[in-house]
């Protein structure tokens, strides 16, 4: 009777097999993490850079959208209690526009990385989702800050000396509105499959979201309705940050309240939008 052979011993390696190969370490995955996110956003970075005509229009038409528009109001516009002309009213909300416009319409990228098989390689890649959302997010955010510092040039042309300027909240509050902003494009881009679609949606959402801003008039108080949806809306409050920081605690047309309640509630929406977008990467992107 021959001798009973030993069992296997579950995930154990069969005779003669190599042995199996470690688990990484949590280290090396949030490399990967990071490495994928930074490549990410240096691509979205190089790609706006090198393409000038994109370069002229984030000056060419923000500069002509706030003096066409801003020459034909100042002869009717009124600001109870304020000597403030509609030009320098204005300046805020048309830097929030390119900051909106440049954010949302960046993540378009999404979309034509998609078609190229590039999104394909790079969730085969090893960083993870959350790693693409991060890439992309901050691409695209940085992209509308670039634009929107070239626009911020023209502050002393509007009345705004740049020793006056409260730079660090202009930062922030322009930063915090251009990351969830751009989330927002992502989880939006990764359901939508073309990019007409998407143009439709987006400029769906976007309009409203600017008008009732406060970016073009004041919150009007004989309208508790409309005042309401202002205060409900995020880009309100990037709008008052702006104006904050470039005439001064108390400049007019800015929300009741303080600078760090605007940016509060910039920093919620940028972290709600960040995580929206985590989530809809869960759903397999369209082919």
């Amino acid at each position: 009777m021959s001798p009973a052979r030993p069992e296997p011993v579950a995930g154990a390696a069969p005779p003669g097999a190599a042995p199996a190969a470690p688990l990484p370490a949590p280290g090396p995955a949030l490399a990967y993490d990071v490495a994928t996110a930074l490549v990410l956003w240096r691509r979205d970075l190089v790609r706006f850079f090198r393409q000038p005509s994109r370069l002229a229009g984030a000056l060419g038409q923000p500069l002509i959208f706030w003096f066409v528009i801003g020459s034909g109001m100042s002869g009717t516009f009124r600001m109870a209690g304020s000597g403030t002309g509609y030009l320098a009213y204005f300046f805020p909300g048309v830097v929030l526009m390119v900051v909106l416009f440049a954010s949302i319409f960046t993540t378009l990228s999404v979309i034509e990385d998609r078609h190229r098989g590039f999104l394909q390689g790079v969730l085969a890649g090893p960083g993870s989702r959350a790693s693409l959302v991060a890439g992309k997010t901050l691409g695209s955010a940085s992209v509308a800050l670039s634009q929107a510092a070239l626009f911020l040039l023209l502050a002393p042309a509007a009345g705004f000396p740049y020793g006056s300027i409260d730079w660090p909240l202009l930062v922030a509050a322009l930063a915090l509105a251009a990351i969830g902003l751009a989330a927002l494009g992502f989880a939006v881009a990764w359901f939508i499959d073309n990019v007409q679609g998407y143009h439709a949606v987006q400029m769906t959402l976007l309009v409203p979201l600017w008008v009732i801003s406060g970016a073009m008039f004041p919150v009007p108080a004989d309208r508790p309705g409309f005042a309401a949806a202002m205060r409900w809306n995020p880009v309100s409050y990037a709008v008052s940050a702006a104006r904050r920081a470039l005439a001064g605690p108390d400049a007019p047309g800015a929300l009741p309240g303080s600078a760090a309640r605007d940016l509060a509630v910039l920093a919620a929406f940028a972290a709600i939008a960040l995580a929206a977008a985590v989530l809809s990467t869960r759903r397999a992107p369209r082919a």
